[in-house]
């Protein structure tokens, strides 16, 4: 029998709360859409799961139903007194739906369907919408960066007050990176929210970080771009993080993103309309005009040290005519380039170099800086014309090299990879900033 036989023959209806005994065990779930043999169901702690029609022994029908599958599209009134917050859509689980047929989470919500789901956003500010992507964020590219950094100017220029970026979590922190360096004096705030776990769901932290975002929006002076998620597991507060200083630290914890080498901007509490600033020389609303630095060079490379590599993985840059690369070494700044047997890797360093190569040094280390001039071995690529990133992570290394070399001579990149210029540099590592997330 296939789940729709099944579903016909019980007298179901999508939304209904039932209890299911398949073998020795009994579960208690909502009815899903469903197909082939699968029933499809959503347990009360908004998790799903699927049964097979074949083995379920019994159903009961408890009397309660729910509505699922897409949100209906409310129309919703504005209220002209209230700051103008734009939101811009690019998918990801902030706006997406378990599909139940699949069992997959899709990211096929549009802005709108977004803004159903979270109407107390009309209570904070007017809120305008543009769509400008609708994908996973593992595939987001170069291009994608751009069109949210020229649709950021067109609604600072239509007057919003501040802009929220929807975006999937898994390469959020490169697309913040990335329009820190696009976007220069930034006149109000920029913030990037994602969400781990999707609306539907009863642990969904996506309310939470869209309303703390708006909310730290209309509140605040700050301005540039950041990023607000979870501060904590629990439904307290949210984090505002540079978009120069976060990192994805857990593949499934709500408050995966922490800051890195630096301190968080502010502590957001949305249900006592409370924000903490933790930093006091963030940068602040401006009248300045927003300028698009937009280009980013793409033959730009990332490499990752470890045990036991081979000089072809080093030579790959040259050959594929890549303008530079970033090594992510080990520790201070080490790389596998001083024994007899990884002298070749070293030579291949040397050649790329030599030839017009830029490459940039960072540590597999989450926390911390690389130092040239703690041990000799670090000395010798030093001396080679590598250059050393300082504390910022790798993924905002290769950001930033990408975009001085969309946008500069390449006889400039080097000085000006070593300046700060969007805070990606902080004097000195705090040791208070050695902020893991606690585990379970």
């Amino acid at each position: 029998m296939n789940a729709l036989d099944f579903i016909h023959k019980n007298s179901l209806q999508e939304g209904e709360l039932v209890e299911v005994q398949a073998a020795t065990k009994i579960f208690t779930a909502y009815v899903m859409p469903s197909k082939d043999e699968i029933l499809s169901l959503k347990a009360k702690s908004g998790y799903n799961f699927g049964l097979n029609v074949n083995t379920i022994t019994g159903i009961k029908k408890l009397g309660e139903k729910k509505q699922v599958g897409k949100s209906v599209i409310k129309k919703i009134e504005q209220n002209n007194s209230l700051p103008k917050i734009s939101i811009l859509h690019t998918g990801g689980t902030i706006a997406s739906r378990v599909d139940y047929v699949t069992g997959a989470v899709n990211a096929r919500f549009n802005a709108e369907d977004l803004l159903s789901m979270f109407p107390e956003l009309f209570e904070l500010a007017q809120i305008e919408t543009k769509l400008i992507a609708n994908m996973m964020s593992e595939d987001m590219r170069f291009s994608n960066y751009q069109a949210i950094a020229k649709a950021v100017k067109e609604e600072t220029a239509k007057g919003a007050k501040g802009i929220i970026v929807g975006h999937g979590t898994d390469t959020l922190h490169y697309t913040a990176s990335a329009l820190s360096f696009m976007l220069e004096n930034c006149p109000i705030p920029v913030l990037l929210v994602g969400a781990q776990r999707s609306s539907d769901r009863g642990s969904t932290d996506a309310a939470l970080n869209l309303l703390s975002a708006a909310y730290f929006i209309t509140q605040t002076d700050f301005a540039g771009v950041a990023i607000c998620m979870h501060e904590n597991s629990s439904d307290d507060n949210c984090t505002i993080i540079s978009g120069t200083h976060a990192r994805k630290l857990h593949t499934s914890r709500r408050d995966a993103f922490k800051t890195v080498n630096d301190i968080p901007i502010a502590s957001v509490n949305f249900k006592e309309k409370k924000i903490d600033y933790l930093k006091k020389d963030y940068s602040k609303k401006s009248t300045s005009e927003l300028i698009i630095k937009e280009k980013l060079e793409s033959k730009v490379g990332l490499l990752k040290a470890y045990p036991n590599m081979q000089k072809e993985q080093f030579e790959f840059f040259e050959k594929q005519g890549y303008k530079g690369f970033v090594l992510e070494g080990t520790g201070l700044g080490q790389a596998p380039t001083n024994t007899l047997e990884n002298q070749p890797n070293y030579e291949a360093l040397k050649s790329f170099i030599s030839k017009g190569g830029i490459v940039v040094l960072t540590s597999q280390c989450i926390f911390g800086r690389v130092d040239p001039f703690v041990y000799s071995e670090a000395r010798k690529l030093y001396d080679l014309g590598i250059i050393f990133s300082e504390n910022m992570t790798t993924e905002t290394a290769y950001i930033k090299l990408a975009w001085l070399l969309g946008n500069y001579p390449k006889d400039q990149v080097k000085k000006l990879f070593a300046e700060n210029l969007r805070g990606e540099i902080t004097e000195r590592t705090e040791f208070d900033s050695f902020d893991l997330p606690k585990q379970n």
